[in-house]
C-alpha cells in the first residue's frame, strides 16, 4: 500500500474514532478532548488531498511535520483520557498513533 493510501486510510479512521467518540454516551471524554482530536485531524485534513502529488523525494520533508503535530496532538489527548478514566477510548487512540508513527518511520 503506498504512502498516499495509508496516510488517507489514517485520517479516514481519525474521523471514524472522533465520531464514535462523540456519539458514545458512556464515553466522559471532554470537550477538551475533543478539541485536541479534532485539531489533530484538521492537521491531517489539510494534507489529505495533496498527498498523492507529493513527490517521493520530498514526501518525508513534506509530511514529517504535519505527522509529528498530528501525532503529539494525539497524544495530549490520549493522556487525557486516561486521566479521566477513559481506557477504552484511550487504547483506541494508541493504535492510531502507532499507525501515525509507522507511516512516519516509512518515509
Amino acid at each position: 500500500m503506498s504512502i498516499s493510501d495509508r496516510y488517507r486510510q489514517l485520517v479516514a479512521e481519525v474521523q471514524s474514532l472522533a465520531k464514535f467518540m462523540r456519539q458514545d454516551e458512556n464515553s466522559d471524554a471532554t470537550e477538551r478532548i475533543f478539541r485536541i482530536i479534532d485539531q489533530g485531524m484538521k492537521t491531517l485534513l489539510e494534507h489529505d488531498e495533496m498527498v498523492g502529488e507529493i513527490p517521493r523525494m520530498r514526501i518525508e520533508r513534506d509530511l514529517s511535520p504535519v505527522l509529528l503535530s498530528a501525532y503529539n496532538l494525539f497524544d495530549r489527548a490520549r493522556l487525557l483520557l486516561d486521566e479521566d478514566g477513559c481506557e477504552q477510548e484511550a487504547a483506541k487512540l494508541w493504535e492510531v498513533q502507532q499507525k501515525l508513527y509507522r507511516l512516519l518511520n516509512d518515509l
